[in-house]
């Protein structure tokens, strides 16, 4: 036990207990433990991996302060608590980081140079392609290994800080071999079940990221846009059909008008034939039931492809592809082949090689000439489709790509998905609807790979016919002994590496899994999955995944996804959802508004008790509010927390007797008081309900420093028998509020702790009630007693240590014998001499008579 200083201070504390606990491996997963107590005695969480391309934000602190909160009072409770991290370190945002870092970009067509060395390196600005060193595939990648080793200290370090109680000894990284491996079975097993495929389909595309981008990727962003009205001529001479579009430069891609089946306007056209404008090509009208009658002129061309309607009713009517824009967003060289006229393939050589800004404007012009450009509408603003770490609107090529099944498609898969969502409790429930939403709105399967460099690399192979072109039936699998592999290296089974590229041969996937196809599989990185069942059987499926609203539709969803595909079940018992940050606005904090604020600062200044009390001030599934010029709630929880140190050094200042037991009402009073809350706290924990928890607590706290203690400090320092029992009494309630705190204010709850107890508080039982029986309204009654007896000596303008020559109470019949109880207490800390206590309608000190000072 340490001595307890002269003045305790917060300041120092983080880095002292964070040594120490690491020494002691305070926070470690005991493994033989959690055999011997069997799965339900383990409390195992699925962490959410921190994206390793960046900083850590204030909202992570908060978020993961909820869950720090919850894995803390199951370890208190005796549970083996498993509480691993992890780092997302592949994908886009890494690539986008180290593109801007160190001024480089992949070019797989150069060979590795070892000695390379970036042309700079801690850049944040965004560097122009054009700007950027071209480098092989391999020195990419080994700069993304070093930023994102060198970024995963800076968090490690910031968590630590924070005092995160998670085992670092059970870490990974989305990159790593055996990830690679995991990422890469799961995916072959998907594959032999079926639930894997590739196909040739629309695809929306970054064309910065030059990748394919998923569903539950997207976000919609507000644009400016005008209407141009342009005329289409029916082919029967009779006159023109009039659209109007947002984006004439697709104008070359048209394959239909559409119009809805019971517009009356239209339906004499349905299945006629009209020209388009500048280009000559014929086109059918058709009717659809997801055309709008009230946008526009009621009647909307469709193009391959403008946006996801103009897919499904490219799908769903059958009509031809006549893409213009290539992965590089800019129209592509070699006219649609139904552009058949001399001046419609010299309208379209104008648009080739040209943006999509660029092409539009052009394209305006040409049907300004043509004098089939009606007019253009006033600007306005509508949602736009974006990548949700993009720079510009999506776009939407042909491309052939890996798909898993997700129950778009497959009614049965679905239901099973609701299904399952239903097992899971969901902290708070309604976010369960958010779900639900998600898999009812999904419309198409998930798009699992991806044309970038720095990911897991998607695990085939293809054989190459006798003309060395790919034969996409014939799809090389690698032997699950094998992996991880990397294709563009390693030779399919049968085969040799003088085979690669030749006729009869085989040519390697060169894509990757998007990030989430990986993340997705957190519970069986973390877990041990067909790499460690003794682990595996002792924390699957988990009890707890915890993360933020904004990714049910990416992380949660694809994780119970591989899960039912996997094993027919949940990942997990439990959805803890955290709210939002936002700003004093109320706007949502994100990188894409500026108003992000960055925690270390924070954490430096007012301590880590302070920061993790603020987060967990909040209720799961809330918004809150975080203002870093006056962060109050924080300034409240450094109050909280020195005064936590202050009040365990004036409690320890008064020895108990051995054998001395509780015998006064108030001592009584106040522990049955803290029975109460203790069940209230437990109740709330055990419901995911940190912030009531800590309310509850931190309540009666302020009650014990602010009332009891000032009525028993004098009956405790004159000792005695009834000293004794306040002495007994302090230290009891002093044991139990620091336990009831220590999931919140862990610094400081540890410091005081080690005052007067070995060991860490952190392994210490969760408090239970001391049974003994008292009468709250005792404490309760004393309390109101001592404000007024506070207020009236202060409405005489006098000191607190003015003594009292007589006092009189009245209080309701009901009262009168707890505040009795409580009398020879009031009368020591009110200095009063004569105490009346009498009956009245109402609580109040009725009249109070001073003793003239000296």
């Amino acid at each position: 036990m340490a001595a307890v200083p002269d003045k305790p201070a917060l300041e120092g504390l983080e880095a002292k207990w964070g040594e120490t606990w690491e020494q002691q491996g305070t926070y470690l997963f005991d493994r033989d433990a959690a055999r011997a107590k069997g799965r339900a005695g383990v409390f195992s969480v699925d962490t959410p991996p921190p994206t390793a391309s960046g900083s850590l934000h204030i909202g992570h602190v908060f978020s993961y302060t909820h869950t720090d909160v919850k894995a803390r009072y199951e370890r208190m409770l005796g549970k083996t608590v498993f509480y691993p991290i992890g780092w997302d370190d592949n994908g886009l945002p890494t690539e986008r980081r180290v593109q801007n870092y160190y001024g480089v970009r992949c070019d797989p067509s150069l060979p590795y140079d070892p000695e390379f060395t970036p042309p700079f390196e801690g850049t944040t600005k965004t560097i122009k392609a054009a700007d950027q060193i071209p480098v092989s595939r391999r020195n990419f990648i080994e700069l993304c290994e070093k930023l994102t080793v060198e970024d995963e200290k800076t968090f490690e370090d910031l968590w630590r800080s924070l005092g995160l109680s998670v085992d670092w000894t059970q870490t990974y990284r989305t990159i790593s071999d055996d990830t690679i491996r995991t990422s890469q079975l799961a995916f072959l097993n998907n594959l032999e079940r079926g639930e894997a495929y590739q196909d040739l389909a629309p695809t929306l595309w970054d064309v910065d990221f030059r990748s394919a981008i998923a569903q539950a990727e997207l976000e919609d962003r507000d644009q400016q846009a005008s209407y141009h009205r342009l005329a289409f001529h029916k082919t029967d001479g009779s006159g023109d059909i009039h659209i109007e579009t947002t984006r004439p430069e697709l104008l070359a891609a048209c394959v239909a008008l559409v119009a809805h089946p019971d517009d009356e306007r239209y339906q004499p056209f349905f299945h006629s034939t009209v020209t388009t404008p500048v280009f000559g090509v014929e086109v059918p009208v058709l009717p659809h039931p997801l055309a709008q009658p009230d946008k526009g002129s009621g009647i909307a061309m469709i193009c391959t492809f403008g946006d996801v309607t103009d897919i499904i009713w490219w799908r769903e009517l059958d009509l031809p592809n006549r893409t213009i824009i290539g992965k590089d967003g800019r129209v592509v060289a070699d006219a649609p082949e139904a552009i058949t006229t001399e001046a419609g393939r010299a309208a379209f050589a104008e648009l080739a090689g040209k943006t999509v800004f660029s092409a539009k404007k052009r394209m305006v012009e040409l049907l300004e000439e043509s004098g089939e450009l009606e007019n253009v509408s006033a600007a306005f603003t509508h949602p736009v489709k974006f990548f949700e770490k993009g720079d510009r609107p999506l776009e939407i090529v042909s491309t052939r790509q890996w798909y898993i099944r997700n129950g778009a498609r497959d009614a049965e898969l679905r239901a099973k998905l609701i299904e399952l969502g239903q097992q899971i409790d969901w902290h708070p429930e309604f976010m369960r609807v958010r779900y639900e939403n998600w898999v009812n709105g999904l419309t198409g399967d998930w798009l699992v790979s991806r044309q970038r460099f720095f990911g897991v690399p998607i695990p085939v192979w293809y054989g190459l016919d006798e003309n060395g072109d790919r034969d996409y039936d014939r799809v090389l699998v690698p032997d699950a002994a094998t992996l991880p592999v990397d294709p563009s290296s390693d030779v399919p089974p049968g085969y040799s590496a003088d085979q690669r590229g030749v006729p009869g041969g085989f040519e390697a996937e060169t894509d990757v899994f998007d990030t989430w196809a990986t993340s997705s599989l957190t519970p069986q990185l973390a877990g041990g999955w067909q790499r460690d069942a003794d682990l595996w059987n002792l924390v699957a499926p988990f009890d707890l995944r915890p993360q933020g609203q904004d990714i049910i539709r990416t992380w949660l969803f694809s994780t119970l996804l591989r899960s039912a595909l996997e094993d027919d079940r949940t990942p997990w018992a439990h959805a803890a959802i955290s709210g939002f940050i936002v700003d004093p606005d109320r706007k949502k904090m994100s990188k894409s508004k500026g108003n992000v604020v960055t925690p270390a600062d924070i954490l430096a200044k007012h301590g880590s008790d302070a920061v993790r009390y603020w987060a967990a001030s909040s209720r799961l599934g809330t918004d809150a509010a975080f203002d870093p010029q006056n962060p109050t709630q924080i300034k409240i929880g450094r109050r909280l927390a020195i005064k936590v140190l202050n009040a365990a050094k004036f409690v320890l200042g008064f020895e108990a007797p051995e054998g001395a037991t509780v015998t006064e009402a108030l001592d009584l009073s106040m522990l049955a008081a803290l029975d109460d809350v203790v069940a209230q706290a437990t109740k709330a924990l055990d419901g995911y309900d940190h912030a009531r928890a800590l309310e509850v607590s931190e309540s009666f706290f302020w009650t014990f420093c602010d009332d009891y203690l000032e009525l028993v400090k004098e009956r405790a320092y004159a000792g005695g028998d009834a000293g004794a029992s306040a002495a007994v009494a302090l230290r009891t309630a002093l044991s139990t509020l620091l336990r009831l705190l220590a999931p919140v204010v862990v610094f400081a709850a540890e410091e005081a702790w080690s005052w007067f107890e070995s060991g860490s508080i952190h392994r210490a039982g969760w408090p239970e009630a001391s049974g003994l029986g008292g009468d709250p309204a005792v404490l309760s009654v004393a309390s109101q007693a001592l404000i007024g007896i506070r207020r009236a000596k202060t409405e005489a303008k006098a000191s607190q240590k003015t003594a009292v020559t007589s006092a009189s109470i009245a209080a309701p019949a009901g009262q009168i014998e707890a505040l009795r109880l409580a009398a020879e207490d009031l009368k020591a800390v009110g200095r009063i001499a004569e105490l009346e206590i009498a009956e009245g309608d109402a609580f109040a000190v009725t009249s109070i008579a001073l003793a003239e000072e000296a």
